[in-house]
């Protein structure tokens, strides 16, 4: 009986050796890499996706690390030269930014999951179709699709004697005038993050030149050294600098310069639809209102960041699975408005949302055509001197009329 007793523990406690060394074995870890978002919403809502998805699918772990901006960036061009990295990992969608990484061998394919879980029949078709741009293949799924526009103290334009919004970019200059005559400085930007200042300079060559010849000159088709437009456009991005952007600006980073626009010190700022969630904690939404910059052309300003699946990563299977859950009606319904103001599926049902989040309902059902911003629509090296000639025309350093000439001089040399 002992003899029988003893057998039985050895068999159970071999099974559950067995047992565990199985579960190691079938363990599988994702690791996926993110920004640190601003908006805390978002982080909380993809810690709660994250341990959903690890509870519906035992054995598998979701490590998130989330980083600035340009850490990330950095991080990820580390990766792309290296065996190591994520399995996942973010970045805006275009040319520019999500492109880089997609020319350097870092993103894989995702054409067969696209047709294995039907996801353009659930995508809003705009946010996807950013997936089609790169050569041999789709790459990564839409996270988030954000449209951009102007964030205004209602107290302050009330104060200005500004009754009525802009329509036009003149309109808009004028109402920026009459905000400095009543002490009030127009705009808020941080400096200290090349794109934040970046976004003036879109919309105002949006504005000077129109759609199509904007276009041509992201696409480096139009010679930025003799092209009108682009002359004016430095040109206005000079005056706003001077005269209509709270200074120091170039000292201060865009979260600074948030916490400058909650305080009053600013009138407006130029942000995206996630400013909703921002306002939304800090419990101003009641302060704030909110219009397109107005261009005069039918396009806003806007883009869509992705997430991509690293052509380094073993668990392709895996991570799209994840992928898959993400986008799920179920998943981007729970946390709708955490991640922005519209979600990427097509099925999600708006009820009892806030007035600004319906406000950018009402803009994103009014326009089907967007222009991207400068980072995303150039490689990245243009992106770097576009930074850098858009710095030096807000720092005085240089002359708005030899900004197009920079400009146009690294084009044609550029490797």
């Amino acid at each position: 009986m002992v003899k029988h007793n003893s057998t039985t523990r050895a068999l159970a406690a071999l099974s559950l050796a067995w047992g565990l060394f199985a579960g190691h074995a079938n363990a599988e870890e994702l690791k996926v890499w993110t920004l640190t978002f601003d908006n805390d919403s978002a982080n909380t809502a993809w810690d709660k996706i994250i341990k959903e998805f690890e509870t519906a699918n035992a054995g598998v772990t979701i490590t998130r690390e989330g980083r600035s901006v340009d850490e990330h960036k950095a991080a990820l061009r580390v990766a792309a030269q290296s065996s190591q990295g994520p399995d996942i990992f973010f970045m805006w969608a275009g040319l520019g930014l999500g492109g880089e990484f997609v020319n350097a061998g870092l993103s894989q394919p995702l054409d067969k999951y696209y047709d294995e879980y039907g996801w353009d029949k659930r995508l809003v078709g705009t946010a996807a179709s950013f997936s089609k741009i790169y050569e041999g293949g789709r790459h990564g799924v839409p996270y988030t699709f954000h449209g951009e526009g102007i964030y205004y103290n209602k107290a302050l334009f009330e104060k200005a004697g500004i009754t009525q919004l802009p329509n036009t970019y003149e309109e808009l200059k004028a109402d920026a005038a009459k905000l400095k005559e009543a002490g009030i400085p127009a705009m808020t930007f941080g400096g200290t993050v090349n794109w934040h200042l970046m976004r003036l300079m879109d919309v105002i060559l949006e504005a000077k030149c129109g759609s199509e010849q904007h276009d041509s000159l992201m696409a480096m088709k139009a010679d930025w050294s003799t092209e009108v437009c682009a002359t004016a456009s430095f040109q206005e991005l000079n005056d706003w600098s001077q005269n209509y952007v709270l200074s120091p600006f170039m000292g201060i980073d865009n979260s600074q310069s948030f916490n400058l626009f909650l305080a009053g010190r600013a009138a407006m700022m130029l942000e995206g639809d996630w400013l909703v969630s921002q306002l939304r904690n800090e419990n101003r939404l009641a302060d704030f209102d909110l219009f397109p910059f107005p261009t005069g052309t039918d396009r806003l300003y806007g883009f869509a960041e992705y997430l991509y699946v690293s052509s380094k990563s073993g668990k392709a299977d895996t991570a799209a699975k994840f992928l898959d859950y993400m986008l799920s009606d179920k998943v981007q319904q729970d946390n709708l408005g955490a991640f922005g103001s519209i979600s990427i599926n097509a099925n999600v049902k708006y009820d009892k949302i806030d007035p600004l989040d319906q406000k950018w309902m009402d803009i994103f059902a009014k326009y089907d055509k967007i222009y991207m911003n400068g980072d995303q629509a150039f490689p990245l090296n243009v992106t770097t001197e576009y930074f850098r000639v858009i710095n030096e025309v807000a720092s005085g350093n240089i002359k708005p009329e030899d900004a197009g000439k920079a400009m146009q001089t690294f084009i044609a040399n550029r490797g």
